[in-house]
Formats: C-alpha cells, sequence, structure tokens
C-alpha cells in the first residue's frame, strides 16, 4: 500500500489545524507556508475535507478554517480513507470485493493479514496522538 501524496498533506493539513488551534480560524496560505506545500494544492485537499465537514470554513479577512471536531475524534483511518479511498492492500480483500478465488488462494491470508495489521494502526491512532507527538519530539522550542 502506498499513501498519495493527498493522503499524506491531508494527513499534515488536519495536523497543522490542530497543533495552530488558537480558537481562531486558519488561513491555507499559513498552512502552506509552514508545511512547505502548494495552496493551490491544499484549496483541493481542504474542498475534500469542508465537503465531509472534517473543517469548517469561515469567510472574511480574518477567514480561514477550523476543526470541526477535536483532535481525538478524528481517526488517522477516517482522514486516509476520505482522501485515498480503501487502504486495502489489493482488490480481493476490499469490504464490497467478490474474488472468484477467494476460497481457492492460499495468497490471500497474507492480503488480509495486511489489510487487518494497516486498519488496526490507522483506527486506533487519532490526530490527538500527532499532535501530542509533534509536542513532544518534533518541537525544537526551547526555553
Amino acid at each position: 500500500m502506498k499513501v498519495s501524496t493527498k493522503g499524506r498533506y491531508a494527513l499534515r493539513l488536519m495536523l497543522d489545524l490542530a497543533v495552530n488551534n488558537t480558537g481562531e480560524p486558519i488561513s491555507l496560505k499559513d498552512i502552506a507556508r509552514r508545511q512547505g506545500i502548494s495552496d493551490k494544492y491544499l484549496e483541493q485537499i481542504i474542498s475534500v475535507l469542508n465537503k465531509a465537514k472534517y473543517v469548517k470554513s469561515i469567510r472574511g479577512a480574518q477567514g480561514g478554517y477550523i476543526l470541526t471536531k477535536k483532535p481525538e475524534e478524528y481517526t488517522i483511518g477516517m482522514i486516509l480513507r476520505l482522501t485515498e479511498g480503501s487502504l486495502a492492500p489489493v482488490a480481493c480483500v476490499e469490504e464490497d470485493n467478490a474474488c472468484d478465488k477467494i476460497h481457492d488462494c492460499a495468497t490471500v491470508l497474507v492480503w488480509q493479514k495486511m489489510n487487518e495489521a494497516i486498519n488496526d494502526v490507522v483506527d486506533h491512532m487519532t490526530l490527538q496522538d500527532l499532535v501530542d507527538y509533534e509536542m513532544k519530539e518534533c518541537s525544537d522550542y526551547v526555553i
């Protein structure tokens, strides 16, 4: 499984909104600058997040975006599935797939185990977990 830039950047965008939350909207230009991502590309991603009501758009001179929920209410799986679609490593283990060989294929065991492992990680890790990690491990702030 390979996560595209769309999924990776969506996660970084959501993390940026969570880490920099002061209660005020955050502009996409500020996020783009901090993350080193094109604001045009972030516009495409924020549109998907806004449509799904993961973020709220605030219009006006002091406008921008805010999270609609607390960071602990978003799983990484929610964000990645929204932007990536299925996270299954192969089609035969996707929920709606009806592969003719599923009962006669020994390799399906590998794909099922991989799928379970991926889902276990992304569905049990929240945006708040990333915020906590960012604050503890990634901050270069020194007193």
